[in-house]
């Protein structure tokens, strides 16, 4: 047994039900994490010393096999919805006594760690996994406690993963052979027959999307965020795939975090300690902050190397498109320590428009910040979710549907307060097509969109002249420094104008069937800010 602390970390585990391990490695440092994936043939390093794996079989979140437990906690305050699926709490306990004792006589690796850098929120989280690299995951995502608080933590929430543990169906309740569920009762998370370490850190979110809007009026969002010299933080909202990560990691401001925020009454505040970046195209003249990050402790999923080489392959999407990166938050240079930013100055709501419909940057109104909210549309990505094989336009609440246990409303209701009280400005920005579908027309520029939101933040729109969009009556600026002029209404950059006008119809009329679900709980200024057909 490895350890680094006065802790005991095999009692710790009895407690937990797992004995007779071979082994217990606790709380170890990267460089030993990385040795021991490398002497079990689990991985390799890259040129730049980051240690590449495969995470096999899954290469994304499966969200059909996420399972809350229902029971007298949960029955009555889980959305229950086809993304939080019910669970017997006889199915987990039965399931649980099969996945410790999956553990005798294997290495075990176990780390405690924190999650929400506002002490206020803080909880304790112990990460235990039959893999190494996916300790090393827990490291780089999770805040790092010091010796002195290691010693004297208490742990609140317990993730428990074993790739290697393979459900029957039939005996144990779950779809397939993997999953991942959450016992709010039992506070653990417990995840089998999957590698893919998103399982890990979508648990821990999970969990605090329940935990902080009810327990703490704290609003959790699935968003990036960054702070100006002037101590100006902004947003971001969307999901994977559509630019939070990479548009927060601007060299001019300091990085907040990179996904996942709590908003309180004075301000924001990152729940993690890391950032898991999409590596498809990654480049230094695109993304450098993230580029330079794969470094020695970053851990590669899923990518491909130039033959005979060590050299990653970023363009390469044989294996997967959601290939990805993890590392500390301290491997962006500028990133804000402790992880805490004052209340928004802007947010910005971001959507992979798959349609080409929607305009680069448009300004909301609070009617339609709350309507655009409650939608959630974007596009999944390929890659991102199991089966997901090219972008789908997609209707998400609060841009991680996924993720919320309580019913959109909460969320959206307290985002709609703080926008008010605080009077934010709101922009919806299309980091997706433009000049035709996918297919068809091209992925705009993320210079284009680096410019769009700089000037935005900047302050340089506020005294432009601006236009209303038929259909969706999105308020356009006419101009935007260093942005061309022609590409900001999204109807001059196709060819064929009637395509353009049949396509946005189209895609209004998904926006107001899916409205539908949420219209009982809408107000009037929300209702008027659907789309016109």
């Amino acid at each position: 047994m490895q350890m680094s602390s006065v802790r005991n970390p095999v009692a710790d585990l009895r407690e937990l039900g797992i004995e007779n391990a071979s082994n217990v490695y606790y709380q170890l440092e990267p460089a030993q994490l990385v040795k021991q994936t490398l002497e079990r043939n689990q991985g390799v390093l890259s040129d730049t010393g980051a240690l590449a794996v495969n995470t096999g079989e899954f290469t994304g979140r499966s969200p059909k096999d996420k399972f809350i437990v229902k029971d007298q906690i949960t029955a009555n305050t889980v959305n229950w919805n086809d993304f939080n699926i019910p669970f017997t709490t006889e199915n987990f306990d039965r399931l649980y006594d099969k996945v410790t004792a999956y553990f005798a006589g294997k290495d075990v690796w176990v780390r405690d760690c924190f999650a929400c850098a506002d002490t206020s929120y803080r909880i304790g989280v112990k990460v235990i996994t039959e893999l190494p690299w996916s300790s090393l995951f827990a490291y780089n995502m999770f805040l790092r406690p010091s010796d002195e608080e290691l010693e004297y933590m208490h742990t609140d929430w317990t993730v428990i993963q074993a790739p290697g543990f393979m459900a029957d169906p039939a005996v144990d309740g779950t779809r397939q052979h993997n999953f991942a569920v959450v016992s709010f009762t039992r506070k653990i998370i417990l995840i089998g027959g999957t590698a893919y370490t998103g399982e890990i850190k979508k648990g821990i979110f999970t969990i605090l999307n329940y935990i902080l809007p009810q327990d703490k009026q704290v609003l959790s969002m699935h968003c990036s965020a960054n702070q100006g010299a002037e101590g100006d933080t902004a947003i971001f909202f969307g999901l994977s795939g559509t630019g939070k990560t990479t548009l927060s990691a601007d060299p001019n401001r300091k990085l907040i975090g990179d996904d996942e925020h709590g908003w309180t009454n004075t301000g924001v505040f990152n729940f993690e300690g890391g950032c898991y970046a999409k590596c498809i195209d990654l480049s230094a003249e695109k993304e450098p902050e993230i580029f330079q990050a794969v470094r020695p402790g970053a851990l590669l999923e899923n990518i491909t190397f130039f033959p005979g080489t060590n050299q990653p392959n970023y363009a390469d999407k044989s294996i997967t498109e959601n290939t990805r990166v993890s590392y500390p938050l301290t491997f962006i240079p500028n990133a804000l320590e402790p992880s805490v930013g004052a209340v928004p100055k802007n947010i910005f709501f971001l959507t992979a428009d798959a349609y080409g419909v929607l305009p680069p940057i448009s300004r909301l109104t609070p009617g339609q910040a709350m309507y655009q909210f409650i939608s959630g549309y974007t596009a999944k990505v390929a890659g991102t979710e199991a089966g997901v094989t090219e972008p789908k336009s997609t209707f998400s609440a609060c841009f991680g549907a996924p993720f919320l246990p309580l019913h959109p409303a909460k969320y959206a209701q307290m985002l709609g307060e703080k926008m008010r009280k605080n009077d934010v400005n709101v922009w919806l920005i299309n980091t997706g097509w433009t000049g035709g579908p996918y297919g068809v027309g091209s992925r705009i520029k993320l210079a284009y969109t680096r410019a769009i939101i700089a000037a935005a933040i900047d302050g340089k729109l506020e005294h432009v002249r601006y236009r209303s969009t038929p259909v969706f009556g999105l308020a356009i600026p006419e101009t935007v420094p260093g942005v061309p002029t022609d590409i900001l209404d999204p109807r001059n950059t196709w060819a064929d104008k009637a395509a353009y006008d049949a396509k946005a119809a189209d895609l209004a009329g998904q926006f107001i069937r899916n409205f539908q679900k949420y219209a009982g709980a809408a107000d009037q200024e929300i209702l008027a800010s659907a789309p016109k057909i």
